[in-house]
């Protein structure tokens, strides 16, 4: 009879363990709309985010330190291209998005996605400042139940060795207490295709219980959702997406030069290889990186190779080469004067587009503002023209954009094509410049004499 008794124990399937409560209440306060959810840092990343949260019904709470940035939202006006500020206007309407500069506002939060800037030191290591600075207000208000993840740009190990002994110093664990993720951004600016909705996330947890909960409340507006095994790993693949960016861009930048030195354009070059169905995807070169992430984040993954003993000599590399190329689009653009028996030092040059990339408004590391720093050091007499960027400073001295018209283009010695806006008239530029330097091969299409590329 024991024996039987055992026989029938053994057969009965362990019955999967119950949801703690503070996830399975999180998870239904999600599910019926109900959780408060909020960012912290509204820029390119955590604006998009803050819409598609309002989009799927929850009610967000928008933290930033900049009042114009709060003000704005609050009125319903977007400062992001990609964000409509119809959009806004209609989910600030139906209280499903505000903006504050509390930061205390935390507390009233069930889910938290840091979005803050992670830029480099002047040494090129990483600045984590803000992430810090973001976790510690969490940590002074956080609560049991919350969902925590961090989608700056990051190293490996900064959500498991910076971010998860910050808050477990509240007394709270996670797994159990509270959950915690990494997900790294992808947004792409001016991307018309891909946005945050079909986009697809990956996402780290510093548990199971975290991963499977960030998860859950990111399916509930985001398409596609890819899990991964650690906070680690998540930290890793975006380091991966963009240094393969920067090293193939490298490449192409490295090819323009060599093109350059045999008197071959290298547009055709590359237009030729991409018709290879196989083995070839095509990168294009231009005056330098820009931008959030590119020109930043293989230097994070960098510095922690180093620590662990790894020669990131490739990745090193490629970082070089790119910085080089606005010293050699200036260099190209005195060619270009000498053979009208004209100098850099006393021209006027106008710059097309300062922003990093086309239709865009960012200009965080944009090579246009070396270029131009470079020209103004050279004696230049420097203007620009930018659809999306009303001004700049250059060198401590502010610079408004200026509207193209003929009689402009006419009165420049040089025009040089930076950034690539679909908004130029490039007929009106070509017909109208003297001389053209042209870094995007924005006018190929109209083979000019007074066109010179890349």
């Amino acid at each position: 009879m024991e024996l039987r008794h055992e026989t029938v124990l053994s057969s009965i399937q362990p019955s999967p363990a119950p949801l703690p409560n503070l996830a399975r209440e999180l998870k239904k306060r999600i599910r019926t709309r109900t959780a408060k959810t909020g960012i912290i840092g509204l820029g390119y990343v955590g604006l998009p985010l803050a819409v598609e949260m309002a989009k799927a019904g929850f009610q967000v709470t928008g933290i930033d330190l900049s009042q114009e940035k709060v003000n704005a939202l609050n009125r319903g006006v977007s400062y992001i291209p990609d964000v409509p500020s119809q959009t806004v206007e209609s989910f600030v309407a139906a209280d499903r998005l505000r903006a504050t500069q509390s930061l205390a506002a935390v507390a009233e939060l069930d889910t938290i996605n840091i979005c803050v800037p992670t830029p480099l030191r002047k040494n090129k290591d990483p600045e984590l400042s803000y992430i810090i600075a973001a976790v510690e207000v969490i940590r002074n208000h956080i609560r049991a139940g919350q969902l925590i993840i961090l989608e700056s740009t990051t190293y490996p190990g900064t959500t498991r060795e910076v971010v998860l002994p910050i808050l477990e110093e509240s007394g709270l664990k996670a797994g159990s207490d509270f959950f915690l993720a990494y997900s790294p951004e992808r947004v792409d600016p001016g991307n018309s295709i891909f946005h945050t909705q079909n986009i697809p996330k990956v996402v780290g947890g510093i548990t199971p219980r975290c991963a499977e909960t960030a998860v859950f409340f990111y399916r509930q507006y985001i398409d596609n959702v890819f899990s991964v095994s650690s906070t680690d790993c998540a930290e890793m693949v975006k380091l991966l997406e963009n240094t393969f960016r920067s090293v193939n861009i490298a490449l192409a930048n490295e090819m323009a030069l060599t093109c350059h030195s045999f008197g071959i354009n290298v547009w055709e070059v590359i237009e030729a290889a991409k018709t290879k169905p196989f083995g070839f995807m095509p990168f294009y070169p231009g005056p330098g990186l820009g931008g959030h992430c590119i020109p930043v984040d293989p230097y994070y993954l960098t510095w922690k190779a180093r620590m662990k003993g790894c020669e990131p000599r490739l990745i090193e590399l490629a970082g070089h080469i790119n910085s080089q190329m606005p010293a050699f689009v200036i260099r190209g653009m005195a060619d270009a004067l000498n053979e009208k028996r004209k100098c850099l030092n006393g021209a006027k040059v106008l710059a097309l587009g300062v922003a990093y990339k086309r239709d865009t408004n960012d200009v965080r590391e944009s090579p246009a503002l070396q270029v131009l720093l470079g020209l103004q050091e050279k004696g230049c007499e420097i203007c620009f023209s930018d659809p999306y960027v009303p001004q700049i400073t250059i060198n401590e001295t502010n610079l408004n954009s200026v509207t193209l018209s003929p009689e402009l283009l006419q009165s420049m010695d040089l025009v040089v094509v930076l950034t690539d806006h679909s908004k130029f008239d490039y007929a009106m530029i070509a017909r109208f410049s003297p001389l053209i330097f042209d870094t995007r091969n924005a006018l190929s299409d109209l083979a000019q004499p007074n066109v010179y590329n890349l």
